[in-house]
């Protein structure tokens, strides 16, 4: 059973998320490369030596940003039935990707506008691949618990590695463009489904 977050926690993972909120309205207004870690840690309402606590640069302060979306779906994948997880994808993919509210909508848009910006800044998209990176490591322990022992080990690896890109590939290529900037139309979702139906076929548990 996974473990509630302390109030201590809870906190300074709001703390990092207001900062990477300031960081984020920065960096699409000016530029990563025009923006100071004062700058943004003046913007959040906190201290410089508290944003350094938090976060080694200025780029890695949208990390919990970016990161959000991957906690979610990885919650709730780790909830589902014992089993190969990998008919579960499609549904969870649509359901993350597809808001429902404004709080939904609003984490979408951030995704959005962050990316676009990564888009021409190499420090940013460091940022973005290590998201990425974290999010497979933690998707491959909780597929090989739902499939159990049982299941092929690299298969295991090779479904949270197509899970983990079709939604990357998804928000890439949705960000590149200028439809639907909040996912509300479902193009997000539509890309990362198609792209996750085609990197896991063949793909076999075992299990």
């Amino acid at each position: 059973m996974e473990r509630t977050p302390t109030l201590t926690e809870r906190r300074k993972a709001a703390t990092q998320l207001e900062i990477a909120k300031a960081a984020a309205v920065r960096f699409a207004e000016h530029g990563a490369d025009q923006v100071t870690a004062e700058s943004i840690a003046a913007a959040a309402g906190v201290s410089l030596r508290t944003f350094y606590r938090y976060f080694r640069t200025k780029e890695d302060a949208v990390g919990p940003l970016l990161a959000v979306g991957a906690f979610t779906w990885q919650a709730a994948l780790a909830a589902s039935a014992p089993g190969d997880p990998t008919a579960v994808f499609p549904e969870l993919i649509a359901r993350v990707l597809t808001p429902v509210d404004d709080a939904e909508r609003e984490a979408l848009r951030w995704t959005h506008g962050l990316l676009r910006t990564a888009a021409d800044d190499p420090a940013l998209q460091t940022v973005w691949h290590r998201v990425n990176h974290d999010s497979e490591t933690r998707l491959r322990a909780i597929i090989a618990e739902l499939a159990g022992e049982g299941a092929d080990p690299f298969e295991v690896r090779l479904l949270a590695a197509a899970a983990t890109d079709a939604i990357r590939l998804g928000l890439e290529q949705w960000a590149a463009g200028d439809e639907d900037p909040d996912g509300s139309a479902g193009v997000p979702a539509a890309l990362a489904g198609r792209a996750f139906a085609q990197l896991s076929s063949g793909i076999s548990l075992g299990a």
